[in-house]
């Protein structure tokens, strides 16, 4: 099975049932079809194996002080950032991708840690300690709301208020759906357009994603030159939504706007 259709196969599950680690490395696979996604997964089981202390703190020793995984600050956009066999060889990653390691090493140990989607920034949260946040990109920092709420202002500005919303837990399709929005960023940023549509295409099979963005979505890849596909995505979107007639008939504008563009 090709890494495309098994990303369509694990999507189609229920959140819970999604399996992060694999799907992530999917994620890695298109950029690499060459990756052995299960050698991957060995490599992971045997990283939990290692861990002597199955506990959040031991995790977080053998992840920041043992294997010394650290946030790449001086080469925040690198793509190689959202590859977790990529953040593993070079020890580099962005806040989600070391986030989702310390979530899926600390899973094998038994622990329940899930992943926070802070606007700005990636966090954990151990269950066993729901009021302690765990900043995996400043080497597994613990931080109570307060400090959450200091990292946020330094992000986004002095003005911003945290507000508990801001702290709920982030299922694991929308933990998927941001790593690729990261990735859409690096890859714009560099005009890949190779990337860009590999991207663009897993992103328009997260079914939480609202039909805003999936609209959003299409329209990029009619951008790429792909007017059929994103045509279809339109129509199929129309009629697998109960959308008034309005919003109906402005869908398929959109689509019938792409295949007017392969006259």
């Amino acid at each position: 099975m090709d890494a495309t259709t098994r990303w369509r196969e694990l999507l189609e599950r229920k959140d819970a049932k999604v399996p992060l680690d694999e799907a992530a490395l999917l994620i890695a696979a298109h950029a690499n079809p060459t990756l052995d996604v299960a050698e991957q997964l060995t490599r992971l089981d045997d990283l939990a194996a290692g861990v002597d202390d199955p506990s959040t703190d031991g995790v977080c020793r053998m992840l920041f002080e043992t294997l010394r995984l650290r946030g790449n600050r001086k080469r925040y956009d690198d793509p190689r950032n959202s590859f977790l066999d990529q953040v593993l060889d070079r020890r580099l990653g962005i806040p989600i991708s070391l986030s989702v390691l310390l979530i899926e090493i600390g899973r094998r140990c038994g622990l329940t840690l899930e992943g926070v989607g802070m606007p700005g920034h990636f966090l954990v949260r151990d269950t066993a300690e729901p009021d302690l946040l765990i900043d995996a990109f400043a080497g597994g920092q613990r931080l109570d709301f307060a400090a959450c709420e200091r990292l946020l202002q330094a992000i986004g500005g002095p003005t911003i208020n945290l507000v508990p919303t801001m702290l709920a837990p982030t299922g694991r399709r929308p933990i998927l759906a941001r790593m690729l929005a990261n990735l859409d960023n690096t890859y714009r940023g560099r005009s890949n357009v190779r990337s860009l549509l590999w991207v663009t295409r897993l992103r328009m099979g997260i079914s939480e994603l609202s039909v805003a963005e999936k609209a959003g979505l299409a329209t990029a890849l009619a951008d790429l030159g792909c007017y059929t596909e994103a045509a279809e995505f339109l129509e199929e979107l129309a009629i697998a939504n109960d959308f008034d007639d309005e919003t109906h008939d402005r869908v398929m504008k959109r689509a019938i706007a792409a295949r007017a563009s392969l006259n």
